[in-house]
């Protein structure tokens, strides 16, 4: 079953909360009823503890879809991270979702305003090695919980570019899923649908994310954080003809692959320049279109 989510940065940023913070949760979960998303994932603003969270999204019929956690296994002990993760799960079924988004953050630099996206960390042999064996622990784990975890690929951290998701997606074990996310494939110099067509069938969470490539490009040659990019627009919806990433192919290999799971838009903007209503309404008409057309779900009305 394809369910249509969405992600609060849109409204308000978790990187950066001077971003949205005019805005409310309630601001951003009443649009989302009334532009007919499924669910959401977690952002600061929610409540933090499952259930409080599961009641709050269903006065406005949606459901939660997933939530980040961020791991620290370059750094901290196996069996630590084995602990916060078992928490998390917890929340995360408290809260009604199935879904973990992971990424390894003990030294990213995609939420430091100081350190240009280009200079992010890049591991060694044996941290690839530490790294790669703690999160197929991890994803055992999840797995052995009933919980689906997918490794979010993000800009400004370990596993950014084409070659860095392929070494780790070789060097997991069974159970390790990815987050395959369009915006942050493009902007890493990877193909999106080469993505899918190579990993669909270990893909458990998709992110619908779109690139202003000018933006981009002034990040990369100017040396800019990931930060300075969103404020500058550097992300937005699919649908948006400012953006360069192509959708259909990705979701094409998604329905001849049966994938089954959340679809979701996480495409944060500087919400006090580009209203979230407007820009989220044509994502969600966007996706569904190509959805429709692909044969991923059945056309509205069919």
């Amino acid at each position: 079953m394809i369910r249509f989510g969405t992600n609060p940065i849109a409204w308000s940023n978790d990187d950066d909360w001077s971003i949205g913070d005019h805005l409310s949760l309630e601001d951003c979960l009443r649009d989302c009823r009334a532009i007919g998303f499924d669910g959401i994932e977690k952002g600061h603003k929610m409540p933090a503890e499952g259930a409080a969270l599961k009641a709050k999204l269903a006065e406005y019929e949606l459901r939660f879809a997933a939530g980040w956690f961020s791991t620290g296994l370059l750094v901290n002990d196996l069996q630590d991270e084995v602990r916060a993760l078992r928490d998390w799960i917890a929340f995360t079924k408290a809260a009604g979702g199935d879904h973990i988004n992971a990424c390894e953050c003990s030294n990213t630099v995609h939420g430091n305003d100081a350190v240009a996206v280009n200079d992010r960390p890049v591991m060694s042999d044996a941290e690839w090695d530490r790294f790669s064996r703690g999160y197929e622990e991890l994803s055992r784990v999840a797995a052995e919980e009933g919980v689906a975890m997918g490794y979010h690929h993000h800009m400004g951290t370990i596993i950014e570019s084409a070659a860095e998701i392929a070494r780790f997606m070789e060097m997991a074990g069974p159970h390790t899923r990815l987050l395959l996310d369009t915006g942050h494939a493009w902007f890493g110099g990877a193909d999106p649908a080469a993505l899918a067509r190579s990993y669909m069938d270990r893909v458990s969470h998709i992110h619908c994310k779109n690139v202003r490539p000018a933006v981009a490009r002034e990040v990369r040659e100017k040396g800019l954080s990931f930060l300075e990019g969103v404020r500058r627009g550097a992300f937005t919806v699919p649908g948006d003809p400012e953006g360069c990433v192509a959708f259909e192919p990705v979701l094409k290999v998604a329905a001849e692959r049966g994938y089954s799971g959340w679809i979701v838009i996480e495409a944060e903007q500087d919400s006090a320049v580009r209203n979230p209503f407007e820009y989220q309404s044509l994502g969600l008409r966007s996706l569904q279109a190509l959805a429709a057309e692909v044969g991923l779900i059945q056309p509205q009305g069919a």
